[in-house]
Parts: C-alpha cells; sequence; structure tokens
C-alpha cells in the first residue's frame, strides 16, 4: 500500500492528462478538485462532484456530456495512452478506485501495456491479478507472443494448463506462433493432439497457425495434410502452404499451388507475392517473376517493404542488377535485408567490386550489418583477389562480434585460401573454437587448391580424430589435393572409402577421379570409369576427360569426349577451345580451320585471356597484347629484357600450340605478349626487389607461360603466385608448387 502512495504523490503533477479527455464545461467543473486534491481525484470523488451539479433551468435544450461508465471510461483512457506515464496514473486510478480487481479492465490494460512496448510493466499487473481469466491469459501470451519472446509465451501457456484454465480460438493461434518461432516441434505436436481433443479442428484460424507450425518446422507433408483438410480455406491457409514450400526449397509446388488458389478466384495478399517472387527467384524464371511484378504494381503494392526487398532480389539473382539497384535506391532508409539483397546480387553476378563497395557505404553510413551482410561481402572480396582486400576483411572482422561467429569464419578461410595465402586461412581456422564439419571441409578445400595434397590428408586425419565426421564437400577437396598433387594412389583409395561414411558420389567426386586418372596418363582407365558410373556422366565429367586427352594428345578419344560436351553444353565456347587446342597440339590445322567455323556457324567467339596484378592494393588488368596501358613503354622495355634474359638462361619457347602461319620470330611474340606475362613485367617495374607478385588469370595457364614464369621466378628472386581458373601456382626459386602437375 505504501508502494501505491508513493506511486500516487509522484503523479501529483502529471494528474491533468486525465482532463484533456473530458468536455471543456466539465473539465473547467473539475479544475478546481484537481488542483485542490492531495492525489488525482478518485473516481468516487469525481462521481460525487459531477452528481450534485445544478442542472440547467431549461431542461429542454440540456443534452448530457456522457454517461460515466467505468470500463468504458478507463477503456477510452487506455486506448489514448502514449506513454508509461500516462500508464502509471491510469494504474493507480484503478487501485484508488478498487478497480484493480476488473478482469475486464486489467486484461485492457495488460494489452495497452503491450502496445507501448512495456512488457515488464504488463507482466507485473498480471502476476497481481489472483485468478485471471482465459482472457487475461490470452492477453499475455498474445503479447510475448506478438513481441516475439516465444518461449514465454510458450511458459505461461504451460502455467495456464497447470492452473486448469481451458483455452480458447484465440489462445492456441498465438501458442502455435510461438511454437513456430522457437521451433519447438514436440510442443506444437502436442498442442495438436489438445486441439483434437478441444474440438477445435474446423476452426480455421487454429489449422491456419498448424499449417505455419508444420512448414517452419520443415514438416511441410504434414503442413499439407492439414491444408488439405481446410474445408474453409481463408488468404492466410493459402498464403501459409505456399511460403512453407517456398521456404523448404519447393519453389515449383508453391508456385503450383498458388496458380490453384487463383483458380478459386482468391486474391493473394503482399505476404502470398513476396513467397511466389521469391520461387520465380529460386527457379531463376525471370519472365514470370516480371508478371508478378505486374501483378504487384495494379494492387499498389510496389512501395510494401517486403516486396521491394523480393523485387531486388530477383532481378539481381537473374542477372538484372541494375534494375535490382534502382528498386534499392527507392527505398528511403533501405533496412539491412535490402542492403544484404543487393551485395548478393553484386557478388553473385561478376560485380564483386561494387559489392565490396556497397558493403564499404554500410559502414561508411554506421548501417548495422549482420552475419549475412559479412558473408557475402566475404564472398566478393575471393571473387576480387586482392589480398590486400581479404586482410583488410579479415581485421574488420577481427573488430567486430562476428569474429567468433563459425560461419562468417568458414567464409574467412576460403576467402583467404582463395586470395593467395593458405597460412592466413590455417590461421582462421586454428582460432575457430567449435569445428564443425564445413570447417574442416573449407581448410581442407583450401589446401587443394594451392596443390599441397599431404597437407591436405593429414588435417582430413586430424579431423577424424576430432571424431568430427566427414560429407561430401570434404571428399570434393581431398580428391581435388590428391588431383593437383599427383596423389593417385590416394585418391583412388579415398573415393572408395566415401561409402564407409554413407556419402553417394555425385558428379563432381566422378570429375576428380577422371581427372586424377587422365591428368596421370591413365586414359583408358578414366575411360572405363566413365562407362561404369552409376550415373549418366554429366559436363564436368567429360571436361576431365577432353583436358586429360589434350595433355597427352589422344585425338580419337579426346573427340568422343568433345562429341558428348557439345551434345550436352552446345553453347560452351570452352569445349570447342580445347578440342582446338587439342588438334593444335597435333599440328592437325585443318581440324583446328573446322573447329573455328563450326564456332563461327553457332556465333560463339573464344574469350579473352586477361590478367589481374595486385600493385598498392589496386587491381591492374591485362589482356594479350595490350598496348594501352599509361606506362606500355617500360613494360615493353622489361619484357624484352625478360626474354633476352631467360633465353640466355636456356629457356626454348613452347610453340606447338600457336597459330601455324606465322614465324617463328612471330610465333615467340605472341607468346612473349600473353597477358600474365604483361601482368608479371609490370609488377617487376613497379614493386621494389623481393616483392612477391601476385597475379589472378582468367583461363586455364598455357605450358608456355607456366615454363617462363618458373624461371623469371628464380632469374628476379621473387615469388609469383598465379591463380588460373583451375588453382593456384606458387612459383619460387625456379620452381612450381604444382610440380609441373597441373
Amino acid at each position: 500500500m505504501h508502494l501505491r502512495l508513493s506511486l500516487l504523490r509522484t503523479n501529483i503533477n502529471s494528474s491533468l492528462f486525465f482532463l484533456n479527455f473530458f468536455p471543456p464545461r466539465i473539465r473547467s467543473l473539475i479544475l478546481p478538485t484537481v488542483i485542490s486534491s492531495e492525489f488525482p481525484v478518485t473516481l468516487s470523488k469525481f462521481l460525487n462532484f459531477y452528481s450534485s451539479l445544478p442542472l440547467p433551468l431549461d431542461h429542454s435544450d440540456y443534452t448530457p456530456y456522457f454517461v460515466l461508465d467505468p470500463d468504458s471510461f478507463f477503456s477510452s483512457l487506455l486506448d489514448y495512452s502514449v506513454h508509461k506515464r500516462h500508464l502509471n496514473q491510469i494504474h493507480a486510478q484503478l487501485v484508488v478506485s478498487g478497480l484493480v480487481e476488473s478482469g475486464f479492465l486489467v486484461t485492457k490494460f495488460v494489452n495497452a501495456s503491450w502496445n507501448l512496448g512495456e512488457i515488464g510493466y504488463a507482466r507485473k499487473v498480471f502476476d497481481e491479478f489472483p485468478e485471471p481469466s482465459v482472457f487475461l491469459w490470452n492477453a499475455i501470451i498474445r503479447g510475448y507472443s506478438k513481441h516475439d519472446l516465444f518461449e514465454d509465451a510458450m511458459e505461461m501457456y504451460s502455467r495456464m494448463q497447470a492452473l486448469g484454465v481451458s483455452p480458447d480460438g484465440f489462445t492456441l493461434p498465438c501458442v502455435l506462433k510461438a511454437c513456430s518461432g522457437v521451433p519447438a516441434l514436440e510442443v506444437g505436436q502436442r498442442v495438436h493432439g489438445q486441439i483434437f481433443r478441444l474440438g477445435f479442428e474446423s476452426d480455421v484460424f487454429v489449422q491456419n497457425g498448424l499449417v505455419a507450425l508444420y512448414a517452419k518446422c520443415g514438416r511441410i507433408e504434414r503442413a499439407r495434410i492439414v491444408f488439405e483438410g481446410l474445408d474453409d480455406r481463408n488468404i492466410i491457409s493459402w498464403t501459409s502452404i505456399i511460403s512453407g514450400y517456398a521456404q523448404n526449397g519447393q519453389p515449383m509446388e508453391a508456385l503450383r499451388i498458388f496458380w490453384q488458389m487463383r483458380q478459386w478466384n482468391v486474391k493473394p495478399d503482399w505476404i502470398a507475392l513476396v513467397s511466389v517472387l521469391r520461387s520465380y527467384t529460386d527457379v531463376e524464371d525471370l519472365e514470370q517473376g516480371k508478371s508478378i511484378h505486374g501483378c504487384v504494381v495494379k494492387m499498389g503494392l510496389e512501395y510494401e517493404p517486403d516486396l521491394l526487398i523480393s523485387l531486388t532480389s530477383m532481378y539481381a539473382k537473374c542477372g538484372q542488377v541494375m534494375v535490382a539497384r534502382s528498386f534499392f535506391d527507392q527505398t528511403k532508409i533501405p533496412n539491412v535485408m535490402m542492403w544484404n539483397a543487393m551485395i548478393s546480387g553484386y557478388a553473385k553476378n561478376g560485380y564483386a567490386n561494387e559489392a565490396v563497395g556497397l558493403f564499404q557505404e554500410m559502414i561508411f553510413k554506421n548501417i548495422r550489418t549482420d552475419s549475412i551482410t559479412v558473408r557475402l561481402t566475404i564472398l566478393a572480396c575471393a571473387q576480387v583477389g586482392s589480398l590486400e582486400l581479404a586482410e583488410w576483411m579479415g581485421d574488420y572482422i577481427n573488430k567486430t562480434e562476428y569474429r567468433n561467429d563459425v560461419f562468417v569464419n568458414t567464409a574467412l578461410i576460403d576467402m583467404f585460401a582463395k586470395c593467395g595465402t593458405v597460412d592466413l586461412a590455417h590461421e582462421v581456422f586454428d582460432r575457430t573454437l567449435d569445428k564443425d564439419v564445413v570447417v574442416w571441409s573449407a581448410m581442407i578445400v583450401g589446401y587443394g587448391l594451392h596443390g599441397q595434397g599431404r597437407q591436405a590428408i593429414d588435417l582430413f586425419h586430424a579431423m577424424k580424430q576430432a571424431g568430427v565426421c566427414p560429407n561430401d564437400v570434404t571428399f570434393v577437396g581431398l580428391l581435388t589435393a590428391c588431383n593437383h598433387s599427383g596423389l593417385v594412389e590416394e585418391g583412388w583409395k579415398f573415393f572408395h572409402s566415401m561409402k564407409d561414411y554413407g556419402i553417394e558420389a555425385r558428379h563432381r567426386h566422378y570429375a576428380c577421379v577422371v581427372d586424377l586418372l587422365g591428368r596421370s596418363g591413365h586414359l583408358n582407365e578414366a575411360y572405363d570409369f566413365i562407362m561404369n558410373m552409376p550415373i549418366e556422366p554429366g559436363v564436368s565429367v567429360w571436361g576431365a576427360l577432353l583436358g586429360a586427352c589434350k595433355i597427352y594428345r589422344h585425338v580419337t578419344l579426346g573427340e568422343y569426349a568433345a562429341e558428348q560436351l557439345f551434345s550436352l553444353d552446345p553453347y560452351n565456347t570452352g569445349h570447342y577451345v580445347q578440342l582446338s587446342n587439342l588438334y593444335a597440339s597435333c599440328r592437325l590445322w585443318d581440324r583446328v580451320a573446322k573447329v573455328r567455323i563450326l564456332m563461327r556457324e553457332k556465333g560463339l567467339s573464344k574469350d579473352l585471356g586477361y590478367s589481374l596484378i595486385e600493385i598498392n592494393g589496386k587491381l591492374q588488368a591485362f589482356r594479350v597484347g595490350d598496348k594501352s596501358h599509361p606506362r606500355f613503354r617500360e613494360i615493353s622495355g622489361e619484357l624484352e629484357s625478360l626474354e633476352r634474359r631467360l633465353k640466355e638462361a636456356g629457356f626454348i619457347p613452347h610453340l606447338e600450340s600457336v597459330l601455324h602461319d606465322l614465324n617463328q620470330e612471330e610465333k615467340e611474340e605472341t607468346l612473349c605478349n600473353h597477358s600474365e606475362r604483361l601482368a608479371i613485367a609490370y609488377g617487376l617495374i613497379s614493386t621494389s626487389p623481393g616483392t612477391t607478385l601476385r597475379i589472378t588469370k582468367n583461363l586455364r595457364a598455357c605450358i608456355n607461360c607456366h615454363s617462363a614464369t618458373k624461371l623469371i621466378s628464380k632469374l628476379e628472386n621473387r615469388e609469383i603466385v598465379v591463380r588460373d581458373a583451375n588453382r593456384f601456382h606458387h612459383f619460387k626459386n625456379g620452381v612450381c608448387s604444382c610440380g609441373d602437375y597441373w
């Protein structure tokens, strides 16, 4: 009681708040009473005062301002409350007037507290009420569920059950939402049993909650059974099942149900359209996605935030990044999901620099990122290939709460490995506390990318000793490491050991084995292996065989592999170039000409080779025979000097794959002007002696440049790291880390 009196005294100065709800005439009559009172006027004083007022002499035009009913009066006050101090005053009035035991008003008060975000206040008032009715229980459970305090909602429901209060049709949807949010499938299933026992199996709102529960818990089949059992489906029913299929990786089924909904003439809401756009994004059907975009515009929903995010994501994933950016720019204050959609679109469509730039803009504007933002940006940094940028990203992560995030660390391991430093990747691996199979696999794949087969195998054994079971990605990394290191016997054993872990081989594993056998010269064994595959060989498998045939100049088998590739993937330029290179290495120039004619007929052209080199944090690009660089004269002079020194050291150019209609000097000049040679020359004139040169090439390194780079590393006493389309090459002291096995 003393606490309540203290509370009342603190509110004397703000008691005039109540007067704002009264008509002017009544307000003027009450004002003296309010001012002269030690505490705000009680309801009984107000009633006595108001009932003692004299009526006008002319009763004919007298219209009372209101008939005071306590429930209506305080309900109105609660509806107009916008601050905690208003709740304090109303609570005080309820206490002193004895209305604090009114179940209706306390329920109303709890709801008003939730609306103002006063969670603790709502719970305090609830706990003080002696025997809550189902309505008051509903208010507290609904409030917790609305504010995503799902475990608290489930706890209150459990207490409600223990006290013998039976739930109604308003309780159960809130409880099911809480079970979905945790998620707590077992608790939800028990609630499902109660629903049957209490006779709510025909309540559409309760059944919609069950559909959402099973969908969010990954039991989409059960969600479908509940949905099919609904006799009276509303828009929420349809939206719940469509969203469920979209979120559970079944976009085609989500779209099928959507069109079924349209046949029933049910108008979709924005939530359904978000899921439909997501489904079209997943199947990359831009044309149908555009039709839904048109529907969004017709319904006037084009500024709905979640739809803007979905449209941005759809256009970005389908390659229309400029359109996606227009939606992004339309948003006045993009939330983190919108930023993520745009960064993802850039990162996954070859705009890695733009993705990193957008992330840096977020940091500059002090916009809070999340784990997804960070991982997407790390992916973009890996694509850029800049070690300096990768180190900047690593330093940024170390200063944030994501330093110990296992998903972020896994992405960092991959990024550092792809940016040419397996040592930094291993540092992140070592500091990661809870290493799951994904972390171990990322490190094994990193070793494989750099051709460090023995280290990958040692790490695999350490992984098993740590009690971590490998997955299919682990074996892709192991097989790649063995392949890039020439460890044929070890790779063969690892492939056959997959079944010991219950792992079924996929196309990537078969392609690794074919590459492993083919590059080691076992072409017939590779062909027999393909013929005995339990699944139909794909592009990667035949591509590996064709690549091996080019190395060993096996024309007949190479032509057969090329035929399969042309059938499976007829518009991939790389296959035709590979076959042309095979013919050129065998000096079959007439067949080279035929391949080029075939390419022209199909409208294909060879991808231009380019190389990037990082100097002082900036990437410089070079193409074959590029003369556009501002320092071309210096680059050309360095190339001539290098060629002279290479010849003096006994280097003999590999001329077999160069066009046959060029003379000897022209052939040597053509090889000298390959993009990686230009990049190396620029690096030598732009850095101090001993500086490591880091180069990224979009195509596989040619034999001539590979041999030349080995010797240049010795002549210049430099380490040269080259990342080509397949792997990393570390050149040092005249030796390459690949052991000439690539």
